[in-house]
Protein backbone atom coordinates (compact mmCIF):
# COMPACT_ATOMS: atom_id res chain seq x y z
CA UNK A 1 0.00 0.00 0.00
CA UNK A 2 1.49 3.75 -0.73
CA UNK A 3 1.75 5.97 1.93
CA UNK A 4 2.35 9.88 1.83
CA UNK A 5 4.73 11.27 -0.35
CA UNK A 6 4.52 8.03 -2.75
CA UNK A 7 3.00 8.15 -5.55
CA UNK A 8 -0.09 5.27 -5.58
CA UNK A 9 -2.24 3.97 -7.47
CA UNK A 10 -5.23 6.85 -7.56
CA UNK A 11 -2.85 8.93 -8.27
CA UNK A 12 -1.93 6.94 -11.04
CA UNK A 13 -5.43 6.73 -12.24
CA UNK A 14 -5.87 10.62 -11.80
CA UNK A 15 -3.02 10.98 -14.35
CA UNK A 16 -4.28 8.81 -16.81
CA UNK A 17 -7.67 10.75 -16.97
CA UNK A 18 -6.21 14.29 -16.49
CA UNK A 19 -3.67 13.17 -19.60
CA UNK A 20 -6.33 11.44 -21.84
CA UNK A 21 -6.46 12.56 -25.29
CA UNK A 22 -6.35 10.01 -28.10
CA UNK A 23 -9.08 7.07 -28.37
CA UNK A 24 -8.37 4.18 -29.82
CA UNK A 25 -10.80 3.72 -32.90
CA UNK A 26 -12.12 0.56 -31.23
CA UNK A 27 -12.94 2.04 -27.76
CA UNK A 28 -14.60 4.91 -29.66
CA UNK A 29 -17.04 2.59 -31.73
CA UNK A 30 -18.02 0.33 -28.58
CA UNK A 31 -18.87 3.66 -26.99
CA UNK A 32 -20.70 4.86 -30.13
CA UNK A 33 -22.83 1.38 -29.31
CA UNK A 34 -23.28 2.58 -25.85
CA UNK A 35 -24.20 6.00 -26.22
CA UNK A 36 -27.85 4.48 -28.45
CA UNK A 37 -28.20 1.93 -26.14
CA UNK A 38 -28.33 4.38 -22.94
CA UNK A 39 -30.19 6.87 -24.35
CA UNK A 40 -32.97 3.71 -25.73
CA UNK A 41 -32.55 2.50 -22.21
CA UNK A 42 -33.22 6.21 -19.98
CA UNK A 43 -35.97 6.85 -22.78
CA UNK A 44 -37.64 3.90 -22.29
CA UNK A 45 -36.92 3.65 -18.46
CA UNK A 46 -38.97 7.06 -18.00
CA UNK A 47 -42.29 4.89 -18.51
CA UNK A 48 -41.60 3.06 -15.36
CA UNK A 49 -42.57 4.32 -11.83
CA UNK A 50 -39.34 4.20 -10.17
CA UNK A 51 -37.72 6.40 -13.08
CA UNK A 52 -41.48 9.19 -12.88
CA UNK A 53 -40.67 9.32 -9.12
CA UNK A 54 -36.46 10.11 -9.31
CA UNK A 55 -37.72 12.32 -12.13
CA UNK A 56 -40.09 14.61 -10.32
CA UNK A 57 -37.85 14.90 -7.26
CA UNK A 58 -35.24 15.89 -9.65
CA UNK A 59 -37.47 18.71 -11.13
CA UNK A 60 -38.83 19.73 -7.24
CA UNK A 61 -35.07 20.16 -6.13
CA UNK A 62 -34.21 21.79 -9.20
CA UNK A 63 -31.29 24.10 -8.59
CA UNK A 64 -29.87 26.21 -10.88
CA UNK A 65 -30.73 26.51 -14.50
CA UNK A 66 -27.93 24.64 -16.15
CA UNK A 67 -28.56 21.30 -17.45
CA UNK A 68 -31.92 20.07 -19.72
CA UNK A 69 -34.22 17.52 -17.75
CA UNK A 70 -34.92 14.81 -20.07
CA UNK A 71 -38.92 14.69 -20.58
CA UNK A 72 -39.56 17.79 -18.99
CA UNK A 73 -40.89 20.12 -21.22
CA UNK A 74 -37.16 21.49 -22.14
CA UNK A 75 -36.83 22.57 -18.45
CA UNK A 76 -33.28 23.30 -17.12
CA UNK A 77 -32.41 21.98 -13.78
CA UNK A 78 -28.60 21.58 -11.87
CA UNK A 79 -26.17 19.16 -13.54
CA UNK A 80 -25.96 17.15 -10.68
CA UNK A 81 -29.34 16.55 -10.48
CA UNK A 82 -30.18 15.83 -14.25
CA UNK A 83 -27.33 13.56 -13.61
CA UNK A 84 -29.45 12.01 -10.80
CA UNK A 85 -32.69 11.56 -12.98
CA UNK A 86 -30.63 10.16 -16.08
CA UNK A 87 -28.41 7.29 -14.45
CA UNK A 88 -31.60 6.01 -12.48
CA UNK A 89 -33.79 6.49 -16.01
CA UNK A 90 -31.20 4.77 -17.76
CA UNK A 91 -30.95 1.68 -15.36
CA UNK A 92 -34.65 1.45 -15.03
CA UNK A 93 -35.47 -1.57 -16.31
CA UNK A 94 -31.85 -3.43 -16.52
CA UNK A 95 -31.52 -3.77 -19.73
CA UNK A 96 -28.32 -1.31 -20.08
CA UNK A 97 -24.73 -2.30 -20.73
CA UNK A 98 -22.79 -3.85 -17.86
CA UNK A 99 -19.28 -5.43 -18.25
CA UNK A 100 -17.65 -8.28 -16.92
CA UNK A 101 -16.47 -6.44 -14.06
CA UNK A 102 -19.83 -6.50 -12.88
CA UNK A 103 -20.42 -2.97 -13.26
CA UNK A 104 -23.44 -1.13 -15.67
CA UNK A 105 -20.89 2.22 -16.77
CA UNK A 106 -22.97 3.46 -19.26
CA UNK A 107 -25.87 4.40 -16.55
CA UNK A 108 -23.42 6.64 -14.30
CA UNK A 109 -20.77 7.71 -17.19
CA UNK A 110 -23.09 8.83 -19.50
CA UNK A 111 -25.50 10.48 -17.26
CA UNK A 112 -22.60 12.24 -15.96
CA UNK A 113 -20.79 13.17 -18.77
CA UNK A 114 -24.43 14.58 -20.62
CA UNK A 115 -25.19 16.57 -17.72
CA UNK A 116 -22.12 18.07 -16.83
CA UNK A 117 -21.35 18.05 -20.61
CA UNK A 118 -24.17 20.52 -21.48
CA UNK A 119 -23.60 22.62 -18.65
CA UNK A 120 -19.86 23.61 -19.90
CA UNK A 121 -20.31 23.75 -23.64
CA UNK A 122 -18.52 20.53 -24.02
CA UNK A 123 -17.82 19.25 -27.76
CA UNK A 124 -17.95 15.80 -28.95
CA UNK A 125 -14.61 15.34 -28.58
CA UNK A 126 -13.99 16.21 -24.80
CA UNK A 127 -17.41 14.24 -24.62
CA UNK A 128 -16.07 10.95 -26.10
CA UNK A 129 -12.64 11.81 -23.71
CA UNK A 130 -14.82 12.55 -20.57
CA UNK A 131 -16.81 9.23 -21.15
CA UNK A 132 -13.42 7.11 -22.21
CA UNK A 133 -12.36 8.21 -18.74
CA UNK A 134 -15.24 7.27 -16.81
CA UNK A 135 -15.47 3.30 -18.05
CA UNK A 136 -11.86 2.57 -17.69
CA UNK A 137 -11.91 4.12 -14.38
CA UNK A 138 -15.35 2.12 -13.45
CA UNK A 139 -14.00 -1.34 -14.59
CA UNK A 140 -10.35 -1.27 -13.60
CA UNK A 141 -10.97 -0.30 -9.95
CA UNK A 142 -14.29 -3.09 -10.05
CA UNK A 143 -11.37 -5.73 -11.28
CA UNK A 144 -9.44 -4.33 -8.53
CA UNK A 145 -11.78 -4.41 -5.52
CA UNK A 146 -12.36 -8.59 -7.13
CA UNK A 147 -16.03 -8.19 -8.28
CA UNK A 148 -16.46 -11.94 -6.63
CA UNK A 149 -15.05 -10.92 -3.18
CA UNK A 150 -17.24 -7.49 -2.96
CA UNK A 151 -20.29 -8.56 -4.20
CA UNK A 152 -20.39 -11.53 -1.86
CA UNK A 153 -20.32 -9.10 0.84
CA UNK A 154 -23.19 -7.38 -0.69
CA UNK A 155 -21.92 -4.38 -2.19
CA UNK A 156 -23.74 -3.45 -5.64
CA UNK A 157 -20.80 -2.53 -7.90
CA UNK A 158 -22.66 -0.14 -10.25
CA UNK A 159 -22.86 1.89 -7.21
CA UNK A 160 -19.48 1.33 -5.16
CA UNK A 161 -17.05 2.10 -8.38
CA UNK A 162 -19.76 4.46 -9.91
CA UNK A 163 -18.83 7.41 -8.04
CA UNK A 164 -15.48 7.17 -9.45
CA UNK A 165 -16.52 6.54 -13.04
CA UNK A 166 -18.60 9.75 -12.86
CA UNK A 167 -15.99 11.84 -10.93
CA UNK A 168 -13.59 10.63 -14.05
CA UNK A 169 -15.81 12.01 -16.39
CA UNK A 170 -16.28 15.23 -14.35
CA UNK A 171 -12.89 15.66 -14.14
CA UNK A 172 -12.12 15.41 -18.36
CA UNK A 173 -15.20 18.16 -18.42
CA UNK A 174 -13.62 20.41 -15.87
CA UNK A 175 -10.62 20.31 -17.50
CA UNK A 176 -8.55 18.99 -13.75
CA UNK A 177 -4.95 18.13 -13.18
CA UNK A 178 -3.83 14.74 -12.24
CA UNK A 179 -3.74 16.29 -8.17
CA UNK A 180 -6.92 17.52 -8.51
CA UNK A 181 -8.64 14.70 -10.07
CA UNK A 182 -7.00 12.55 -7.47
CA UNK A 183 -8.23 14.80 -4.89
CA UNK A 184 -11.71 14.01 -7.00
CA UNK A 185 -11.48 10.48 -6.11
CA UNK A 186 -11.21 10.80 -3.08
CA UNK A 187 -14.15 12.62 -2.17
CA UNK A 188 -16.03 10.45 -4.85
CA UNK A 189 -14.72 7.16 -3.15
CA UNK A 190 -15.75 8.26 0.21
CA UNK A 191 -19.68 8.93 -1.15
CA UNK A 192 -19.52 5.63 -2.75
CA UNK A 193 -22.12 3.51 -1.99
CA UNK A 194 -24.74 0.95 -3.12
CA UNK A 195 -26.22 -2.06 -1.27
CA UNK A 196 -27.85 -5.54 -2.52
CA UNK A 197 -30.56 -5.21 -0.48
CA UNK A 198 -33.02 -4.85 -2.94
CA UNK A 199 -33.34 -8.40 -3.82
CA UNK A 200 -34.89 -9.57 -0.62
CA UNK A 201 -38.37 -7.44 -1.61
CA UNK A 202 -37.57 -6.23 -5.19
CA UNK A 203 -36.77 -2.86 -3.87
CA UNK A 204 -36.39 0.18 -6.05
CA UNK A 205 -33.28 0.98 -4.76
CA UNK A 206 -31.35 -1.03 -7.63
CA UNK A 207 -32.61 1.61 -10.07
CA UNK A 208 -31.34 4.58 -8.50
CA UNK A 209 -27.70 3.51 -7.48
CA UNK A 210 -26.52 4.84 -11.04
CA UNK A 211 -27.94 8.15 -10.39
CA UNK A 212 -26.92 8.69 -7.14
CA UNK A 213 -23.36 7.48 -8.15
CA UNK A 214 -23.59 9.88 -11.22
CA UNK A 215 -24.80 12.82 -9.17
CA UNK A 216 -21.85 11.88 -6.50
CA UNK A 217 -19.19 12.05 -8.88
CA UNK A 218 -20.12 15.28 -10.33
CA UNK A 219 -20.61 16.53 -6.90
CA UNK A 220 -16.67 15.24 -6.30
CA UNK A 221 -15.40 16.96 -9.06
CA UNK A 222 -17.01 20.26 -8.41
CA UNK A 223 -15.63 20.65 -4.65
CA UNK A 224 -12.16 19.40 -5.83
CA UNK A 225 -12.31 21.90 -8.45
CA UNK A 226 -12.76 24.78 -5.76
CA UNK A 227 -10.19 22.99 -3.49
CA UNK A 228 -11.85 21.05 -1.20
CA UNK A 229 -9.12 17.98 -1.32
CA UNK A 230 -10.20 14.32 -0.36
CA UNK A 231 -8.08 11.74 0.24
CA UNK A 232 -5.49 11.06 -2.69
CA UNK A 233 -4.86 7.62 -1.60
CA UNK A 234 -8.40 6.47 -1.09
CA UNK A 235 -7.96 3.26 -3.28
CA UNK A 236 -4.82 1.87 -1.80
CA UNK A 237 -5.11 3.10 1.70
CA UNK A 238 -4.69 0.05 4.45
CA UNK A 239 -7.15 2.09 6.83
CA UNK A 240 -10.35 3.34 4.99
CA UNK A 241 -9.18 3.10 1.21
CA UNK A 242 -11.52 1.66 -1.25
CA UNK A 243 -10.38 -1.34 -1.69
CA UNK A 244 -9.70 -2.64 1.80
CA UNK A 245 -12.95 -1.72 3.21
CA UNK A 246 -14.84 -3.48 0.15
CA UNK A 247 -13.38 -6.30 -0.32
CA UNK A 248 -11.56 -9.53 1.45
CA UNK A 249 -9.28 -10.35 -1.50
CA UNK A 250 -8.37 -7.02 -3.13
CA UNK A 251 -6.16 -7.01 -6.55
CA UNK A 252 -4.54 -3.60 -6.58
CA UNK A 253 -2.56 -4.54 -9.41
CA UNK A 254 -5.73 -4.57 -11.81
CA UNK A 255 -5.64 -0.36 -11.35
CA UNK A 256 -2.40 0.11 -13.69
CA UNK A 257 -1.69 -2.95 -15.42
CA UNK A 258 -1.78 -1.99 -19.07
CA UNK A 259 -3.65 1.21 -18.24
CA UNK A 260 -2.76 3.59 -21.28
CA UNK A 261 -2.20 0.72 -23.88
CA UNK A 262 -5.03 -2.05 -22.57
CA UNK A 263 -8.29 -0.65 -22.81
CA UNK A 264 -10.66 -2.02 -20.52
CA UNK A 265 -13.93 -0.22 -22.15
CA UNK A 266 -13.42 -2.81 -25.22
CA UNK A 267 -15.08 -5.69 -22.62
CA UNK A 268 -18.14 -3.52 -22.80
CA UNK A 269 -21.56 -6.13 -23.05
CA UNK A 270 -24.74 -5.50 -24.79
CA UNK A 271 -28.29 -7.07 -23.70
CA UNK A 272 -30.53 -8.85 -25.76
CA UNK A 273 -32.46 -9.41 -23.20
CA UNK A 274 -34.41 -7.14 -20.40
CA UNK A 275 -32.63 -9.10 -17.11
CA UNK A 276 -29.34 -9.64 -15.11
CA UNK A 277 -26.48 -10.06 -17.42
CA UNK A 278 -25.10 -13.24 -15.74
CA UNK A 279 -28.33 -14.85 -16.76
CA UNK A 280 -27.66 -14.69 -20.24
CA UNK A 281 -25.57 -17.64 -21.18
CA UNK A 282 -28.20 -19.91 -19.60
CA UNK A 283 -31.05 -18.43 -21.40
CA UNK A 284 -29.05 -18.78 -24.43
CA UNK A 285 -28.32 -22.26 -23.67
CA UNK A 286 -31.99 -23.07 -23.55
CA UNK A 287 -33.17 -21.14 -26.28
CA UNK A 288 -30.55 -23.21 -28.60
CA UNK A 289 -31.43 -26.35 -27.18
CA UNK A 290 -35.39 -25.77 -27.53
CA UNK A 291 -34.69 -24.71 -31.10
CA UNK A 292 -32.26 -27.65 -32.01
CA UNK A 293 -34.22 -30.04 -30.55
CA UNK A 294 -38.10 -28.81 -31.10
CA UNK A 295 -39.36 -30.21 -27.49
CA UNK A 296 -42.32 -28.51 -26.08
CA UNK A 297 -42.37 -27.24 -22.78
CA UNK A 298 -45.14 -29.54 -22.04
CA UNK A 299 -42.25 -32.64 -22.46
CA UNK A 300 -40.02 -30.98 -20.05
CA UNK A 301 -40.02 -33.21 -16.61
CA UNK A 302 -36.72 -30.88 -14.94
CA UNK A 303 -34.37 -27.70 -15.56
CA UNK A 304 -31.66 -27.66 -14.24
CA UNK A 305 -28.76 -24.61 -14.37
CA UNK A 306 -25.48 -24.93 -13.55
CA UNK A 307 -23.76 -20.99 -12.58
CA UNK A 308 -21.02 -20.01 -10.22
CA UNK A 309 -21.42 -19.56 -6.33
CA UNK A 310 -22.05 -15.62 -7.54
CA UNK A 311 -24.37 -15.91 -9.58
CA UNK A 312 -26.25 -18.36 -7.26
CA UNK A 313 -26.32 -15.98 -4.51
CA UNK A 314 -27.10 -13.14 -6.65
CA UNK A 315 -30.01 -15.15 -9.00
CA UNK A 316 -30.34 -18.29 -8.14
CA UNK A 317 -32.34 -17.82 -4.92
CA UNK A 318 -36.14 -19.80 -4.17
CA UNK A 319 -38.03 -17.70 -6.51
CA UNK A 320 -41.88 -16.19 -5.29
CA UNK A 321 -44.23 -13.94 -7.48
CA UNK A 322 -43.71 -10.75 -6.92
CA UNK A 323 -42.82 -7.46 -9.18
CA UNK A 324 -40.33 -6.85 -12.15
CA UNK A 325 -37.37 -6.47 -10.38
CA UNK A 326 -37.20 -9.56 -8.85
CA UNK A 327 -38.19 -11.24 -11.83
CA UNK A 328 -35.68 -9.95 -13.74
CA UNK A 329 -32.77 -10.47 -11.07
CA UNK A 330 -34.21 -14.76 -10.61
CA UNK A 331 -32.31 -17.16 -13.00
CA UNK A 332 -35.65 -19.43 -12.67
CA UNK A 333 -37.74 -17.02 -13.90
CA UNK A 334 -35.60 -16.18 -16.59
CA UNK A 335 -35.27 -19.78 -18.00
CA UNK A 336 -38.14 -20.33 -17.91
CA UNK A 337 -39.47 -17.89 -19.91
CA UNK A 338 -37.25 -18.24 -22.44
CA UNK A 339 -38.72 -21.35 -23.39
CA UNK A 340 -42.37 -20.92 -22.79
CA UNK A 341 -41.92 -17.45 -24.93
CA UNK A 342 -38.76 -17.47 -27.20
CA UNK A 343 -37.58 -14.27 -25.45
CA UNK A 344 -36.59 -12.21 -22.08
CA UNK A 345 -38.02 -8.85 -23.04
CA UNK A 346 -39.93 -6.27 -22.17
CA UNK A 347 -43.40 -8.10 -22.20
CA UNK A 348 -42.11 -10.92 -19.68
CA UNK A 349 -41.80 -8.86 -16.88
CA UNK A 350 -45.59 -6.71 -17.05
CA UNK A 351 -47.93 -7.69 -13.74
CA UNK A 352 -50.01 -10.03 -16.10
CA UNK A 353 -46.96 -12.15 -17.42
CA UNK A 354 -45.62 -12.52 -14.10
CA UNK A 355 -49.25 -14.18 -12.94
CA UNK A 356 -49.67 -16.38 -15.73
CA UNK A 357 -49.96 -19.77 -13.78
CA UNK A 358 -48.30 -21.52 -16.88
CA UNK A 359 -44.99 -19.48 -16.79
CA UNK A 360 -44.91 -19.89 -12.91
CA UNK A 361 -45.25 -23.99 -13.25
CA UNK A 362 -42.37 -24.13 -15.34
CA UNK A 363 -40.18 -21.56 -13.11
CA UNK A 364 -41.06 -24.28 -10.42
CA UNK A 365 -39.35 -26.75 -12.51
CA UNK A 366 -36.18 -25.16 -12.75
CA UNK A 367 -33.62 -26.00 -9.88
CA UNK A 368 -30.07 -24.12 -9.80
CA UNK A 369 -26.94 -25.51 -8.96
CA UNK A 370 -23.26 -24.37 -8.18
CA UNK A 371 -21.29 -26.08 -11.30
CA UNK A 372 -17.61 -26.43 -9.91
CA UNK A 373 -16.46 -25.38 -13.41
CA UNK A 374 -18.77 -22.28 -13.81
CA UNK A 375 -17.24 -21.27 -10.74
CA UNK A 376 -13.65 -21.32 -11.24
CA UNK A 377 -14.13 -19.48 -14.12
CA UNK A 378 -16.82 -16.06 -13.18
CA UNK A 379 -16.17 -13.54 -13.93
CA UNK A 380 -13.30 -13.68 -17.14
CA UNK A 381 -16.72 -15.89 -18.49
CA UNK A 382 -20.31 -15.05 -17.71
CA UNK A 383 -20.87 -18.92 -18.63
CA UNK A 384 -23.66 -21.03 -17.66
CA UNK A 385 -24.86 -24.28 -18.42
CA UNK A 386 -28.61 -25.21 -19.03
CA UNK A 387 -29.30 -29.09 -18.14
CA UNK A 388 -33.51 -30.03 -19.57
CA UNK A 389 -34.23 -33.36 -18.66
CA UNK A 390 -37.61 -34.80 -20.79
CA UNK A 391 -40.50 -36.86 -19.62
CA UNK A 392 -39.32 -39.33 -22.41
CA UNK A 393 -35.84 -39.86 -20.74
CA UNK A 394 -34.15 -37.74 -23.13
CA UNK A 395 -30.99 -35.33 -21.40
CA UNK A 396 -30.46 -32.44 -23.04
CA UNK A 397 -27.29 -30.48 -21.96
CA UNK A 398 -25.88 -27.12 -23.31
CA UNK A 399 -23.00 -24.96 -22.27
CA UNK A 400 -22.58 -21.37 -23.13
CA UNK A 401 -19.35 -19.63 -22.46
CA UNK A 402 -20.10 -16.33 -24.56
CA UNK A 403 -24.09 -15.33 -24.72
CA UNK A 404 -25.25 -12.82 -27.65
CA UNK A 405 -24.11 -9.13 -26.26
CA UNK A 406 -20.57 -10.38 -25.24
CA UNK A 407 -17.18 -8.97 -26.58
CA UNK A 408 -16.62 -12.56 -28.15
CA UNK A 409 -20.58 -12.69 -29.38
CA UNK A 410 -21.17 -8.79 -30.14
CA UNK A 411 -24.58 -7.44 -30.96
CA UNK A 412 -24.16 -5.56 -34.61
CA UNK A 413 -24.78 -1.81 -34.75
CA UNK A 414 -28.06 -2.86 -37.01
CA UNK A 415 -28.87 -4.86 -33.49
CA UNK A 416 -28.20 -2.33 -31.08
CA UNK A 417 -30.11 0.11 -33.22
CA UNK A 418 -33.06 -1.94 -33.60
CA UNK A 419 -32.92 -2.34 -29.82
CA UNK A 420 -32.49 1.21 -29.51
CA UNK A 421 -35.73 1.80 -31.59
CA UNK A 422 -38.05 -0.69 -29.86
CA UNK A 423 -37.14 0.78 -26.40
CA UNK A 424 -37.21 4.62 -27.73
CA UNK A 425 -40.16 3.64 -30.10
CA UNK A 426 -42.51 2.85 -27.37
CA UNK A 427 -41.70 5.59 -25.25
CA UNK A 428 -41.66 8.07 -27.48
CA UNK A 429 -42.62 7.17 -30.63
CA UNK A 430 -40.83 5.92 -33.80
CA UNK A 431 -40.77 9.58 -35.82
CA UNK A 432 -39.25 11.02 -32.28
CA UNK A 433 -37.30 7.92 -31.90
CA UNK A 434 -35.46 8.18 -35.37
CA UNK A 435 -34.52 11.91 -35.00
CA UNK A 436 -33.06 11.21 -31.77
CA UNK A 437 -30.73 8.47 -32.91
CA UNK A 438 -29.49 10.81 -35.67
CA UNK A 439 -27.96 13.09 -33.33
CA UNK A 440 -26.77 10.59 -31.02
CA UNK A 441 -24.85 8.64 -33.62
CA UNK A 442 -22.79 12.18 -34.34
CA UNK A 443 -22.88 13.31 -30.50
CA UNK A 444 -18.76 12.63 -30.58
CA UNK A 445 -18.03 14.97 -34.02
CA UNK A 446 -20.82 17.62 -32.43
CA UNK A 447 -19.32 21.45 -31.73
CA UNK A 448 -21.48 21.01 -28.72
CA UNK A 449 -24.11 18.78 -26.86
CA UNK A 450 -27.24 21.63 -27.58
CA UNK A 451 -28.96 19.67 -29.95
CA UNK A 452 -29.21 16.29 -28.48
CA UNK A 453 -30.08 17.56 -25.04
CA UNK A 454 -33.08 19.72 -26.33
CA UNK A 455 -34.35 16.91 -28.51
CA UNK A 456 -34.43 14.98 -24.98
CA UNK A 457 -35.54 17.45 -22.64
CA UNK A 458 -38.71 18.00 -25.24
CA UNK A 459 -39.72 14.71 -25.51
CA UNK A 460 -42.95 13.32 -24.39
CA UNK A 461 -43.15 10.07 -22.47
CA UNK A 462 -45.81 7.36 -23.22
CA UNK A 463 -47.09 6.17 -19.84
Amino acid sequence: MSGPGKTGETMALAAFVADIVDIPTSVRVILQDAMIDAIGCGLFGLTTEPCRIVHLYALDQAGPPETTLWASGSKRISAANAALAMGTAIHGFDFDDHSRAKIHPGAVVIAAALALGEREGADGRTFLRAVAAGYEVMNRISLAVNPNASRMRGWHLTGTTGTFGAAAAASVILGLDASTTASAFGLAGTQSAGLWAFNADGAMSKRLHPGAAARSGIAAAELAQRGFEGPRYVLEAADGGFLAATSDDVRLGEIARGLGTEWRTEGTCFKPYSCCGSNHASIDAALSLKRDYGFDVSDINKIVVGISRVVERQTGFPYVQGNALNAQMSIRHNVAAALLDGQVLIEQFTSKRLADPALNTLIAQVEVEVDPEMDAIYPAKYAGITTINLRDGRQLRRRVDYSKGMPENRMSIAEIESKYLSLAGTAVGDGTARQILQAVSGIFDAPNLSELSAQLGAVRITP
